[in-house]
């Protein structure tokens, strides 16, 4: 398999972001709990055991909470400095789902699986851990995730050095994340995406952000060689010209992927099997059937 990202760069990014919390960086975490939770407090099930995959802040936690529809949490993290006070805290590293099989009735992942190398192998560990009929929900950074950023650095090192390596880490499109869950046996999956634009006085401010998420490159081919100031400042210069508001303030867009899905249970509704109709369908929509010619 091929290793994409550095785990051991994503812990000491994660650790370093931990240590300097900033909570003004943290809204995508939060607008990923929210969205979560809502989706959670329309499901007509109360759930014994939830599960928190490497959430963070623990937000989607919380947020899951206060649904009223558990009854104990567990949170999944990779060091202990995450826990706090009285919760029940498994210390883990990202790639692994540290859970017996058929062991909880529900699995929470915010924003963390884009960062695995074997991303179908962990899709499987979490559908393993669910009890059948168990719920996983999810939230990914998608395709179209800082876009302009990726194209400005791109530029950039092309224009100031004739050459280019990835600077901003790829993200998976609605379509991967739909074949990952039924490539692991999820039942009724269910994929959409929202897009969020976020706006900064600069690249300055932006990069900061991305600093205090724990989202600074972990690219395996990432370049080592240090960037300068004199290229940050080339980068500021092109991200305004091509992605400024009229105020001069700049647009970054970032696209969630929101992933609901079930361990697979007998009383799951089934699909029909071919040829099992009772009704053509050009009597329920009431028009006339033509043969197509030969």
């Amino acid at each position: 398999m091929d290793m994409i990202f550095d785990q051991a760069r994503i812990a000491a990014n994660r650790h370093r972001a931990l240590r300097h919390h900033d909570p003004n960086a943290t809204f995508l975490l939060d607008i990923a709990a929210k969205e979560l939770g809502e989706r959670l407090a329309v499901v007509e099930r109360t759930f014994e055991h939830a599960v928190e995959l490497h959430g963070a802040t623990g937000a989607a936690a919380r947020a899951a909470i206060a649904t009223g529809k558990i009854q104990h949490l567990t949170r999944v993290e990779s060091e202990q400095a995450y826990a706090e006070a009285d919760e029940h805290f498994v210390e883990a590293a990202l790639e692994e789902v540290p859970l017996e099989p058929r062991s909880t009735n529900l699995l929470l992942a915010p924003l963390s699986l884009h960062l695995t190398n074997d991303t179908p192998g962990v899709f499987i560990q979490i559908r393993r851990a669910l009890k059948p009929d168990g719920l996983f929900l999810a939230a990914l950074p998608g395709a179209g995730t800082l876009q302009e950023l990726r194209e400005v650095l791109l530029t950039t090192e092309i224009e100031m050095t004739g050459g280019a390596s990835p600077r901003v880490i790829p993200f998976a499109d609605v379509r991967d994340v739909g074949g990952l869950m039924q490539r692991a046996g999820f039942a009724l999956p269910v994929i959409d995406a929202e897009t969020y634009t976020v706006r900064y006085d600069s690249i300055f401010p932006l990069m900061k952000d991305l600093r205090a998420m724990g989202m600074s490159n972990p690219l395996v081919a990432r370049s080592r060689k240090p960037l300068t100031r004199a290229f940050f400042l080339r980068a500021a210069e092109i991200y305004a010209e091509r992605y400024a508001d009229p105020d001069g303030r700049i647009k970054a867009t970032f696209s969630i992927i929101y992933v609901s899905g079930w361990a697979p249970h007998e009383s799951q509704q089934k699909p029909l099997r071919p040829g099992s109709a009772k009704v053509r369908l050009a009597d329920a929509l009431k028009v006339e059937e033509h043969k197509l010619k030969q």
